[in-house]
């Protein structure tokens, strides 16, 4: 079983009074993770099951007696995919306000609904932690890192869902089955989307562009609906955790782009497996953009788990000049470029360098790029 990092955080904060909130993207081994905790803690506990209609009912409109009743002497409930239960979040906050001694740990699989039923209830009364697939970090951890370092081209091509990572003959039928709206389906459930087949087609246009500009207005033309449109499902997109964007940075040229945007996935394989290429590096023109897409969701994760909040951007000019991370934390600006060859040769430009003589600049290959996310 490989050990998720955020598992001794969630234990260091059980009976603190608050509820434990753990998110994230389907199958990215938030069960297992609940499991292994309770394993773990070795209290009396019991296991909610949202799936399972009769956990629904229970959890759905009861009263503080009831919910003493049934909680009994167990010291943790741990309720899982709690996003299927209508009003969640008025249940939990029974359970804190009546129950305090007990320690409610919950997951859910996307924060469509689950945010939106729990944010205002639990004003804080809750931690919140977020799950994303497997990173380096954890896999070192697991097989150690020269074995590890032998297998990071496959994490480019294939990514870092657990269920991929640990089953290699079925690893490509299992990517088709997640890219194949399952990662997203709560989008269908929870909000009114007319036109599903333009989320898929939307998806397949980004998959085509990581690592480049996108433009919305482009993507409504080609995908026959208006800019609010298409604004909205990458927004859904986001919430579901199979995308996240990047804004430009922009503070002191009349050249640099000031409205541009990138959009990079979670993880490689799905992204890959949108466009139907699981192909080796040696077959692809797209190693670079992979590359870029790997570290980005690799420093996202990073910096979740060390809870470094960290404003992120990429740099570019009119005249093509770009950088393909600028991080701002405590004040400071850090640039950081993107190269898989370590032997290819890349200067800063000059016209960044000059605008920003303080910032901290970083070429990350991969020879380096431990350092970028030890």
């Amino acid at each position: 079983m490989i050990e998720r990092l955020i598992k001794q955080k969630v234990i260091e904060n059980t009976f603190k009074g608050k509820a434990i909130i753990i998110t994230g993207p389907r199958q990215s081994g938030k069960t297992t993770l609940l499991k292994m905790i309770r394993e773990k803690m070795k209290k009396k506990s019991i296991f909610l099951d949202c799936d399972e209609p009769d956990t629904i009912e229970i959890l759905t409109k009861p009263t503080s007696t009831k919910l003493k009743e049934f909680i009994g002497s167990n010291e943790i409930i741990f309720i899982d995919e709690a996003q299927r239960v209508k009003n969640i979040g008025i249940t939990l906050k029974l359970i804190i306000d009546h129950i305090p001694e007990k320690q409610l740990i919950v997951s859910g699989s996307s924060s469509l609904e689950l945010a939106n039923i729990i944010n205002e209830p639990l004003t804080g009364r809750k931690y919140e932690y977020l799950l994303l697939p497997l990173s380096i970090r954890e896999l070192h951890n697991f097989r150690g890192r020269i074995e590890e370092q032998r297998l990071l081209e496959n994490r480019l091509i294939f990514g870092m869902y657990p269920d991929v990572v640990q089953n290699d003959i079925d690893r490509t039928e299992i990517l088709k089955t997640l890219a194949s709206s399952y990662l997203y389906k709560d989008i269908f459930s929870f909000q009114d989307v007319r036109r599903p087949e333009i989320i898929e087609q939307l998806l397949e246009a980004l998959a085509l562009q990581i690592g480049s500009e996108v433009s919305y207005h482009e993507l409504a033309n080609s995908l026959g609906i208006d800019f609010s449109t298409v604004t909205r499902y990458i927004g859904l997109l986001e919430k579901c955790f199979v995308v996240f964007r990047l804004r430009s940075f922009s503070r002191n040229l009349r050249n640099e782009l000031k409205k541009s945007r990138k959009i990079h996935f979670y993880d490689n394989g799905i992204r890959n497996a949108l466009i139907n290429n699981l192909n080796p590096l040696k077959l692809r023109s797209d190693t670079g953009a992979l590359w870029e897409n790997f570290l980005m969701s690799e420093r996202i994760k990073f910096n979740n788990f060390n809870r470094i909040y960290a404003n992120m951007y990429f740099w570019r000019t009119r005249q093509k000049q770009e950088i393909d991370l600028i991080e701002e934390k405590d004040g400071k600006l850090f640039a950081f470029e993107f190269k898989w060859n370590p032997h290819k040769k890349f200067n800063f430009s000059t016209t960044f360098t000059n605008a920003y003589p303080g910032i901290i600049k970083k070429i990350i290959t991969s020879d380096n790029y431990l350092e970028f996310i030890p």
